[in-house]
């Protein structure tokens, strides 16, 4: 019984917060058979107190919501400290791609129109969180580049020794550029190393995130990330001006 307890106490916590309740009912439904524990919110403000004090492992969190909507709490969850690394598929209705660039645009990882397959929602969220966990085990590293200061054990970015908040895919960039400087990557490439081959992603995403990066790591200073003109990117500490 006392194995049983621990195995129940270890299972990754999926919170979900979706306004619809036949879409929450199957979300929950059929990730808690995979071994997920679950907890849900049908609106934006319970959803909002539950990422702060649940501290979940992913957030599934649907666009359209009543009381907060669902871009206003990806962004409120991304600026605290407490929530800023924890996953986000983003669920919308709406399939133009403007509304999925604008998701990325403020912090979600990953996001899935609707009508969607379990399945894919699913191997999504089993992608997102296995990549957690290979970060959680990396050793410890610390880079400084100028006014950049990264420490890769405790996932904090400081630019002029202000913490920045990053979301964990922009982590998961900006860790992969300075392991790999002065090299040339594609986005295809990039796509496969940050991303991984489970991930359901356009190339254009690559240049959404490395935007937003850029935004926060060089909001002054001289460009680390430099786009390579009908190649890519590279990460690089040599002056491109």
């Amino acid at each position: 019984m006392l194995i049983c307890v621990e195995k129940i106490l270890q299972m990754p916590k999926i919170l979900i917060i979706e306004d619809e309740q036949d879409i929450q009912d199957l979300l929950v439904y059929n990730l808690g058979k995979e071994g997920f524990e679950t907890i849900s919110a049908i609106d934006g403000i319970k959803g909002k107190e539950l990422a702060i004090s649940a501290k979940p492992d992913l957030i599934l969190l649907d666009l359209m919501l009543p009381g907060l909507d669902g871009l206003e709490l990806c962004r409120i969850i991304r600026n605290n400290a407490d929530t800023a690394s924890i996953p986000v598929i983003m669920l919308t209705a709406k399939g133009e791609e403007f509304d999925k660039v604008i998701g990325l645009e403020i912090g979600a990882d990953d996001y899935v129109t609707k009508p969607f397959s379990v399945r894919e929602i699913v191997a999504r969220v089993k992608a997102l969180l296995r990549r957690s966990r290979k970060e959680e085990s990396r050793e410890q590293e610390q880079y400084e580049f100028g006014s950049l200061r990264i420490d890769l054990s405790t996932y904090e970015v400081r630019v002029c020794n202000e913490l920045i908040n990053l979301s964990p895919l922009e982590f998961r960039l900006l860790r992969f550029f300075i392991s790999h400087p002065e090299r040339v990557y594609s986005r295809d490439h990039l796509l496969d190393q940050v991303w991984g081959d489970d991930a359901f992603v356009e190339p254009r995403t690559v240049d959404v995130h490395i935007r937003r990066l850029r935004e926060k790591i060089e909001p002054e200073g001289p460009r680390l990330i430099k786009t390579i003109r009908g190649t890519g990117y590279k990460f690089t500490t040599r002056d491109s001006s």
